[in-house]
């Protein structure tokens, strides 16, 4: 079987993640469960705990020594995250994570009573039927309260946008398209620059689920090209309790805050208060500062790996795990191109060049889900947790996408910087087995 080579040392990659040493049920960990929540290296967990043994403090709110130095880390931070995804400082809005993200657009929107951004009766929120809950469930909410209409763009067989529905889908009365840069589920680079030229030709917002993009491709938020964009730190080799919201200036500056209270104020009497401009508008409360200075350092470590080889490293290794899979009797891959109606071309990490209905193979990275047959998904995740393989198993916060492929549930391996071919590997031979373990088949 063909290896994933790639220019990165995954060696010495894997001697930076502690957690990479131990075993499970006597066996050397297997992690392929990154697409859920990434391990971290050592210098993510010396960030976080540095500051908290030198410099914790309340940022943006003391005068003392203590408290100027963690402001100054703080936004350091905001500087480095920003930067590392092609945007500048005032352009990130800290958050707990992509799901906060989203819904915190969602309800700004819903509090606006006049200008861009009012919804009236019939006007239409777009989504993509490949969503994960966290880019579905905000946007039927806000239709619910709004009188607005919720609509949907299509999936081929192959797991790829069907662009065709979308530019009919997406017309004169759409005020927002939303839809994820990879899936989730597929590991599908999605059309970006098409989907944005479509929203961009009827007035219409767009923001992006980047969850799975920010740790696998060169990531750059002005180059994109979208108004927003949603990202959470845990996945990409960061802490938990942390991620952003990425906007364009003049969008932030004309959406309402969400969350109100302490840190986003100008001025407060007890009848009003003014507002501080974005990104400090949104960020009501005590912000998660320690995870956000852990960030930072996760970006650093990424940027000091290059991009473009994680990039081909994950990409690598998500042709080796559909080339694999495929060979492996009962096994149904989750929009395979090989048996599906392939019609797609490359899409490029920025959703530029080769879009999904042009010819040739269609863009992914190191994500693939499967079923096997006669076997659920969760004792296929026992049996391979066993063999010391961590995977996701469940409908991966994505059940509209399962039940287009006629599934409840299925079985997700994922990738990163740190795994191996050998990893794959042992998940190879351990899936060869699991029919004949519960005497399925021939």
């Amino acid at each position: 079987m063909s290896t994933a080579t790639t220019s990165l040392d995954v060696s010495a990659i894997r001697a930076d993640f502690p957690i990479l040493s131990q075993t499970v049920h006597g066996r050397p960990l297997v992690y392929l469960d990154s697409g859920a929540t990434s391990q971290k290296p050592q210098v993510v967990l010396d960030a976080e705990i540095d500051f908290l043994t030198r410099a914790n403090s309340a940022v943006h709110r003391g005068a003392h020594t203590l408290a100027g130095e963690a402001t100054e880390l703080f936004e350091d931070a905001r500087a480095t995250v920003s930067g590392f995804l092609g945007a500048q400082p005032e352009q990130l809005v800290w958050t707990s994570g992509a799901t906060f993200a989203l819904n915190l657009v969602a309800y700004s929107i819903g509090n606006a009573t006049s200008g861009r951004f009012a919804l009236a009766p019939g006007d239409e929120l777009v989504v993509t039927e490949s969503e994960h809950h966290a880019n579905l469930i905000p946007w039927q909410q806000l239709a619910a309260r709004t009188g607005a209409v919720l609509r949907h763009i299509p999936v081929r067989d192959d797991g790829t946008i069907d662009l065709d529905a979308a530019a009919s889908v997406i017309g004169e009365r759409t005020r927002v398209v939303a839809f994820p840069h990879v899936s989730n589920v597929l590991g599908i680079v999605n059309p970006v620059a098409e989907l944005v030229l479509l929203a961009r030709g009827v007035g219409a917002l767009t923001v992006l689920d980047a969850c799975q993009s920010t740790p696998q491709l060169p990531f750059d938020f002005d180059a994109l090209g979208v108004d927003l964009a949603a990202f959470s730190g845990h996945k990409m080799l960061g802490p938990y309790g942390v991620g952003g919201l990425l906007g364009r200036s003049d969008v932030l500056e004309a959406l309402p805050p969400f969350l109100t209270g302490g840190s986003m104020v100008t001025t407060v009497t007890l009848d009003d208060a003014g507002f501080l401009p974005a990104p400090q508008k949104f960020e009501a409360g005590t912000q998660p500062v320690s995870q956000a200075i852990g960030l930072a350092a996760a970006a650093r470590y990424l940027d000091s790996l290059g991009m473009d080889a994680v990039q081909a490293h994950e990409s690598a290794l998500g042709r080796r795990l559909m080339a694999g899979l495929r060979e492996i009797d009962g096994v149904r891959l989750l929009g395979d191109a090989s048996t599906g109606s392939a019609t797609g071309g490359a899409a490029s990490p920025t959703g530029g060049a080769g879009s999904a209905t042009g010819g040739g193979s269609v863009e992914r990275v190191g994500i693939a889900s499967f079923d096997v047959d006669g076997v659920h998904a969760h004792d296929v995740g026992q049996f391979l947790d066993d063999r010391g393989v961590a995977v996701r198993v469940g409908h991966h916060c994505a059940k509209p996408l399962h039940a287009r492929f006629g599934l409840t549930a299925s079985v997700r391996a994922s990738t990163s910087v740190f795994t191996t071919d050998d990893d794959l590997d042992v998940f190879f031979d351990a899936i060869s087995g699991v029919r004949s373990f519960f005497g399925v088949g021939a």
